[in-house]
C-alpha cells in the first residue's frame, strides 16, 4: 500500500496574559491501523512525533475542511479511504453551502441535499459572448446572491431571465454603467432584481428573433383563499404575464386547484397564441389568448382544453415539450416523438412533402419513426434534432445552409444521424445554424456549430459550414445548456450531481457504417457507399491542374467527409503546413 500524505498542522495559541501569538507545528499523519507502522517511520531529530489525524475529533476535521474550497476538496477526497469519506461528509458540505450561500435555509431536495446544494451554488453561471464589437470574448453576467443553482434562462429583446431550482425568478437587466476608466458603456445582464417567487417553469415567443420576446408567460404556484370569507387556503396553479421591458404584471389566469402543471410552451402568432400546458399526469391541455390585448386593463374568460394528441392517444404520456412558431414536439416517457405541423410550408421543409398535410386538422400528432428511444430535442423554425439513448444525434428538415450538419446541403425529410457526434451534453437549433455542447474524455467541453455563419453566429466560421466544426468559444467547465441569438451567444453553468447522462452502450449490431458479411457474395458490403466515395473525391482530385487546386479540394474533401471536428482541425492544419512548404500560402480552412 502506497504511503500517505503527512499534513503540517499550525496551532495557533494565543496567550491571555501577554496578548501574543504563538505558533506550534506539529506532524499530522493519516495511519492506517492495518497496514502497521510507515516504512522508514524511524522519526528524524528535531521533527518531534507524529500524531495521527484520527485522533482528532471529526468535528474538528470536518471544521477544518468546509474552509477549504469545492476544488481542493474534492481533491482532497481523492487521496485516500479515510479522507473519501470525511470530505463526502454532509456536515463539510452543510458548512460549505452556508459558506457559500448564507442566505439558503434549507438544503433543498435530493439524497445528498447539503453536497447536491453546495455544488450547485459552486457552479453556477451565465456566461455569454457577443458576436460584434471588437472584443469578442466571453464574459459572466452578474450573480444572484438569493440564486440557489441555475435550473433554465431565456434572453429576451433587452433582459436575460434566469430560474433557480428553489422556484425564483430573477430578472437580470443591461445597464449603462461606469467603466474603470470613467467611461459610460452599456453593459449586459450587469444588474438583477426577483420578479417571482414560486415559479415552475416560464416561456416567451418562440421565434429565433428575441426582438418579437415581448412578454414573459411564467407559471407558477400560488396561495388562493377557499371560499369568500374564510381564512383557509390552498395552493393553486396560476400563469402570470410579465412585460419583458420593465417586468410589470399586466395579466394573470389561476387555475382550479386540482390541476398541477410542470411545464409551458407557446406556439401560434400574437393574436392567436396559444399556450400548451402539460400536466404532472403526462396531459396537455391549451387555451388561445390574443397578446395584443393583455396590457388592456379588463378581464375575460378563456377555455382550458384538453389538446388532441391527449385526446386522440389518451394513453400516452408526454414527459417535455418543445415549439416554435408553428410547430409543436412531443416526448413520452416511452421515448415516442409526435410531431404538430401548423403550416404547409414547414411541412414541406420538415417532411419533403405535403402528402399527409390536412389544413382543416392541424393538431393532428404525426409519429416519427426512430430505432431508439428518444431522450431530449431542439426544435428549429424549420429543422430540428433528436438525440436518443445511445447518444446518437439525429437530424431532420431543411438543409439549405448546411443546419443539420451532415456533410452537405440536401434536405431530409426523415430523421438522418449525424455519424461523427455522439454523447452530446446539450443540442440548439436556430433559424439556419445549429449548436452542440459536448464533452471529452478529459471532461473537457467544447463548443461545435454548423449552417449559416453569417453575422458571426458561429465563431471562427464567418462562412458557415455544412458539417459541425469547432467553434472559437471557451467553453466553462460545467456549461450545461446553451442558446443563441441575433445578437449574442448564451452558455449556462450549473452542476447537479443527481442528473447524470443516461446513455447506454449501443450494441455492436446497431453500429452505423460496420461492414457486413453477405452470404451470397462471400464480400464485405459497403452500405454508407464509402469506398464509392472514397474515389470519386480522388478524381475530383486528380481532375485539378495545379498543385494549389489539388490543396483547395482537399481541404473541401475534409469538410465534407464524416470525421470529428478535432481530426478536420488536424488534416486542416497539416495540409496548410503541406501548402507552405511548396511555397504556397495558406488560406485557412474553406467553407466545407
Amino acid at each position: 500500500m502506497k504511503n500517505l500524505p503527512v499534513f503540517l498542522l499550525r496551532v495557533s495559541a494565543k496567550r491571555a496574559s501577554s496578548g501574543k501569538t504563538s505558533y506550534y507545528s506539529l506532524n499530522v499523519k493519516r495511519s492506517c491501523p492495518s497496514c502497521g507502522p510507515e516504512p522508514g517511520g524511524e522519526e528524524k531529530k528535531g521533527r518531534g512525533n507524529p500524531i495521527s489525524v484520527q485522533l482528532f475529533p471529526p468535528e474538528l476535521v470536518e471544521h477544518i475542511i468546509s474552509f477549504l474550497p469545492v476544488r481542493d476538496v474534492v481533491a482532497l477526497g481523492q487521496t485516500c479511504h479515510y479522507f473519501h469519506e470525511v470530505c463526502d461528509a454532509e456536515g463539510v458540505w452543510r458548512r460549505i453551502c452556508r459558506r457559500l450561500s448564507p442566505r439558503l435555509r434549507e438544503q433543498g431536495s435530493g439524497v445528498r441535499p447539503w453536497k447536491r446544494a453546495a455544488i450547485l451554488n459552486y457552479t453556477k453561471g451565465l456566461y455569454f459572448q457577443a458576436f460584434g464589437g471588437r472584443r469578442r470574448c466571453l464574459n459572466k453576467s452578474v450573480a444572484p446572491l438569493l440564486a440557489h443553482g441555475y435550473r433554465r434562462f431565456l434572453p429576451t429583446k433587452d433582459h436575460v431571465f434566469i430560474l433557480d431550482y428553489a422556484g425564483t425568478l430573477f430578472f437580470l437587466k443591461n445597464a449603462l454603467v461606469s467603466s474603470t476608466l470613467g467611461q459610460i458603456q452599456w453593459k449586459r445582464a450587469c444588474r438583477y432584481v426577483v420578479l417571482c417567487r414560486g415559479a415552475k417553469d416560464f416561456a416567451s415567443d418562440p421565434r429565433c428573433d428575441t426582438v418579437y420576446r415581448k412578454y414573459l408567460y411564467v407559471l407558477a404556484t400560488r396561495e388562493q383563499l377557499e371560499v369568500v370569507g374564510s381564512t383557509g387556503s390552498q395552493a393553486c396553479d396560476c400563469v402570470e404575464v410579465y412585460l419583458q421591458s420593465s417586468g410589470q404584471r399586466v395579466f394573470k389566469m389561476t387555475f382550479h386547484h386540482s390541476m398541477s402543471f410542470k411545464q409551458i410552451v407557446l406556439v401560434g402568432q400574437e393574436t392567436q397564441r396559444a399556450l400548451l400546458l402539460l400536466t404532472e399526469e403526462g396531459k396537455i391541455y391549451s387555451l388561445v389568448v390574443n397578446e395584443t390585448q393583455l396590457d388592456q386593463p379588463r378581464s375575460y374568460t378563456v377555455q382550458l382544453a384538453l389538446r388532441k394528441v391527449s385526446r386522440c392517444l389518451p394513453h400516452l404520456r408526454v414527459t417535455c415539450m418543445a415549439s416554435n412558431q408553428s410547430s409543436t414536439l412531443y416526448i413520452t416517457d416511452q421515448g415516442g416523438v409526435y410531431f404538430e405541423v401548423h403550416t404547409p410550408g414547414v411541412y414541406r421543409d420538415l417532411f419533403g412533402t405535403l402528402q399527409a398535410f390536412d389544413p382543416l386538422d392541424q393538431q393532428m400528432p404525426l409519429a416519427l419513426s426512430l430505432p431508439a428511444k428518444v431522450l431530449f430535442c431542439a426544435l428549429g423554425y424549420n429543422h430540428l434534432g433528436l438525440v436518443d439513448e445511445f447518444g446518437r444525434i439525429f437530424m431532420q428538415g431543411n438543409n439549405r445552409y448546411g443546419q443539420l450538419g451532415t456533410g452537405d446541403k440536401m434536405d431530409r425529410g426523415e430523421p438522418t444521424q449525424v455519424l461523427y457526434l455522439q454523447h452530446p451534453i446539450a443540442l440548439w437549433c436556430g433559424l439556419n445554424h445549429s449548436l452542440v455542447l459536448s464533452q471529452g474524455s478529459d471532461f473537457s467541453k467544447e463548443l461545435l456549430g454548423c449552417g449559416c455563419g453569417a453575422g458571426g453566429r458561429l465563431p471562427g466560421w464567418p462562412k458557415g459550414s455544412a458539417s459541425f466544426v469547432k467553434l472559437h468559444v471557451k467553453v466553462p467547465l460545467c456549461a450545461c445548456s446553451l442558446c443563441s441569438t441575433r445578437e449574442c451567444l448564451y452558455m449556462l453553468s450549473s452542476h447537479d450531481i443527481e442528473h447524470h447522462p443516461a446513455y447506454r452502450d449501443l450494441p455492436a449490431s446497431k453500429v452505423v457504417g460496420t461492414p457486413e458479411p453477405n452470404p451470397r457474395a462471400g464480400v464485405l458490403q459497403d452500405p454508407g457507399g464509402t469506398a464509392w466515395a472514397c474515389k470519386e473525391y480522388l478524381n475530383q482530385i486528380h481532375s485539378c491542374s495545379t498543385l494549389q487546386d489539388r490543396m483547395a479540394k482537399m481541404k473541401q474533401i475534409v469538410g465534407w467527409m464524416p470525421l470529428m471536428a478535432a481530426q478536420k482541425d488536424f488534416f486542416w492544419e497539416a495540409l496548410d503546413l503541406l501548402q507552405k512548404a511548396a511555397g504556397g500560402v495558406s488560406q485557412g480552412p474553406p467553407n466545407p
